[in-house]
């Protein structure tokens, strides 16, 4: 792997917001809770 986790998630949430741009985006923060209480 060339690149840290870290910049390959930030890369991938970019790449999903960019696509999502018609809906609402959630925080991270939101997202977190959510994969929480499932």
């Amino acid at each position: 792997m060339t690149q840290s986790k870290s910049q390959q998630e930030r890369q991938f949430r970019k790449r999903k917001e960019a696509q999502n741009d018609h809906g609402k985006i959630k925080s991270l923060k939101q997202l977190s809770e959510e994969t929480d209480k499932q």
